[in-house]
């Protein structure tokens, strides 16, 4: 396990990143980690948060997961995906938009389930299975107004400006939304072992965790037919996250998540991608040969 410690190390190191890991195994408890308990922004990863609590109000009654909802051109938020791309009026229902908040990091579709469950519901969700490290201080919406104000007049541009990168509040843990690697490996484990919400509800959740398109983060440290890979991203100028669940065909299942923060300003920077997918396969490996 030493070993695979100082490849992972080494594997962040190579790529110019700063990162953070924990794996877990979901069955046996076993677990491996680099700065598993560090405070980290989470982003997008934290919609997984909202589709627990989402499903958790719907088990509870409070929610109807078929029901319609529009989406009027003026509610749409920044995002090159889903609803947030989309040029003219939509409806939907909830748990439609539940797979668009996952499958392709729909911010609106977000921001929608948000607006009809509440960053109270999801605070308390988390402190409920006990992620004692997890928070939501914005919704979606009040995170990315925060990078335009600080960015200042230099808009989207400015990003590409380490003295700018600096001052985001949307990348200080203590400001923002933020969790840990292991607070997020005990929430997935809880979700596939069905104690995150009732049985049915955690199908679905595994469901639409299975059906994000992005490949080249952790899904690329696992390019075999008869391995699935189960996650969420998470993005934010300089960081690049992914939490997910490595499921083999031999019934071993994986909980693993890798926060990493470059020192490249880039906003393309394949190397910072495909290291989450090399290190969780490192963890994954080094907790199979136990």
């Amino acid at each position: 396990m030493t070993t695979a410690l100082a490849r992972i190390r080494e594997a962040f190191d190579e790529a110019g990143v700063t990162g953070w890991l924990h794996a877990l195994d979901i069955d046996s408890g076993a677990e491996t980690g680099v700065g598993g308990d560090h405070a980290v922004v989470t982003a997008s990863v934290h919609k997984l948060c909202v589709l627990v609590a989402l499903h958790e109000e719907a088990a509870a009654g409070r929610v109807d997961l078929t029901e319609q909802i529009e989406v009027p051109l003026e509610e749409r938020e920044l995002g090159p995906t889903g609803v947030a791309a989309m040029l003219d009026p939509v409806r939907m229902s909830l748990r439609d938009a539940a797979y668009l908040m996952m499958a392709v990091s729909d911010n609106t579709a977000a921001e929608l389930l948000l607006a009809r469950v509440g960053l109270d519901a999801v605070n308390a969700t988390t402190a409920r299975l006990g992620l004692t490290h997890t928070y939501a201080v914005h919704t979606f919406r009040e995170l990315l107004a925060t990078i335009k104000e600080d960015a200042g007049p230099g808009g989207a541009q400015a990003l590409a400006d380490p003295y700018v990168i600096a001052r985001l509040r949307a990348l200080d843990p203590a400001r923002t939304n933020r969790s840990t690697p292991r607070d997020m490996t005990r929430l997935l484990a809880a979700v596939w072992r069905d104690e995150a919400c009732a049985p049915e509800h955690g199908a679905a959740i595994r469901r639409l965790l299975g059906l994000q398109v992005w490949p080249h983060r952790m899904a690329s440290g696992f390019p075999f037919d008869d391995v699935h890979v189960a996650g969420k991203t998470g993005s934010l100028p300089t960081l690049r996250n992914e939490v997910g669940v490595i499921e083999y065909p031999d019934g071993g299942r994986y909980a693993v998540a890798v926060f990493t923060r470059a020192a490249a300003t880039a906003a393309t920077l394949p190397p910072a991608d495909a290291v989450i997918g090399t290190t969780a396969r490192i963890a994954v490996e080094a907790l199979r040969a136990g």
